[in-house]
């Protein structure tokens, strides 16, 4: 039995998947990025190798206690990646985003591939066949659209987020729920054409917390998988923790 922990330090949430050899066992939410947390992880799940990704400015520190007791990568621009990245300011491309593309190689080797990682911000990530990461877009995430109304105005409350939507609101809540998830779901099925028309026949990788509340509401045909970045990671953990 090899364990390996792959962390995702998200701007909303941090989050550990452990994997038992090739399979994903589980992913928890961690409540912060202390040594005693990162400790407790390290106690019971007892680690061979690990592997960070992270978009926030976590406790360095773990690092190090990682370094010690395992077999410890962290993910950046300097990581072994299964594709190339042609684009500007190579080191300016999120963790997260790395992540997923090395996914969408992984699985779904010399096809197109565009995924899409719901998460504070939706990112949309394509690769194409020639496993070059071309880049992609940013634009808010869901709970980051229902604050923003809350916030930058006088009278309109925050709602929590729905997969029951209806098309034509009835009252404030359900207005500005059909314009934020019926409106994301219109904005990716709108990208999704847009590359389309440009690239022909390629898959769609969906993934990240709020795909629970669109999935439902797209027209086309995507692969959803919530532990995706997860997957990825553990990836990128073999090919650079041999």
């Amino acid at each position: 039995m090899s364990i390996t922990l792959c962390f995702d330090f998200g701007n909303t949430r941090k989050k550990v998947a452990v994997f038992n050899n090739t399979e994903l066992d589980k992913a928890v939410v961690i409540e912060d990025d202390s040594i005693a947390t990162i400790q407790s992880l390290l106690d019971v799940y007892q680690p061979r190798k690990s592997i960070l990704s992270s978009v926030i400015d976590h406790n360095s520190a773990i690092e190090e206690l990682l370094g010690n007791k395992t077999k410890f990568h962290k993910l950046s621009h300097l990581t072994k990646l299964g594709f190339t990245t042609p684009v500007g300011k190579p080191a300016t491309i999120g963790a997260d985003r790395l992540a997923l593309a090395a996914a969408a190689v992984h699985f779904y080797p010399k096809k197109n591939n565009l995924v899409i990682g719901m998460g504070s911000c939706v990112t949309y990530n394509f690769i194409n066949k020639y496993h070059e990461f071309l880049g992609g877009a940013i634009s808010p995430g869901m709970e980051m659209r229902l604050k923003a109304m809350n916030q930058y105005t006088a009278k309109l409350p925050l709602v929590k987020a729905d997969s029951n939507v209806p098309l034509i609101g009835y009252d404030t809540n359900t207005n500005l729920l059909s314009g934020v998830v019926l409106g994301m779901a219109k904005e990716i099925d709108g990208f999704i054409d847009a590359y389309t028309e440009r690239y022909g026949n390629f898959n769609v990788l969906l993934t990240g917390g709020d795909l629970v509340h669109l999935a439902s509401h797209l027209k086309n045909k995507i692969f959803a998988d919530p532990d995706l970045i997860f997957k990825g990671l553990y990836a990128i953990s073999e090919v650079n923790n041999p």
